[in-house]
């Protein structure tokens, strides 16, 4: 069977209820700090450009990615994420595709994104190169957990 058959990605908007559930199935579940995290979610959801989904044959979230795009320039990625269970099947790397074009195409776009450090040999795979230019204003209170 095909690895890309087994499951599905749509632009799809996710409950807040069914995005925290996925997290606890990711690595994406301790990129988030603590603080006001359970009102923030929402607004990630709602905001987000871009929001991807994709789900097994029975429906199942496994996989996820939302962004900020101009659709004439930038991706910024803010989220990535497969369930643990899934990994390896080309999810992720369907997610990246997916959200590239219809942003408007890698002859149009560059994308942008913060990686966990595991997180680091996937994006190479992809072609993706750590960037020197980046700049970082952050003064929010951040205690670090983990979605359970």
């Amino acid at each position: 069977m095909d690895r890309e058959s087994a499951f599905s990605i749509a632009s799809e908007r996710l409950t807040p209820e069914e995005y925290i559930d996925f997290l606890k199935h990711t690595d994406l579940g301790a990129q988030y700090p603590r603080e006001r995290f359970e009102a923030r979610i929402p607004r990630l959801l709602q905001n987000a450009t871009l929001s991807l989904a994709a789900r097994n044959g029975a429906g199942q979230l496994v996989g996820a990615l939302l962004g900020l795009t101009d659709f004439a320039y930038w991706l910024y990625v803010t989220d990535l994420g497969v369930d643990r269970a899934y990994l390896r099947q080309g999810i992720g790397r369907s997610l990246m595709r997916s959200a590239l074009e219809l942003a408007g195409g890698e002859q149009d776009i560059a994308v942008y994104l913060i990686a966990n450090e595991k997180a680091l040999p996937f994006y190479e795979k992809l072609g993706m190169k750590r960037a020197e230019d980046v700049m970082q204003y952050n003064h929010i209170e951040w205690t670090e957990f983990t979605v359970q």
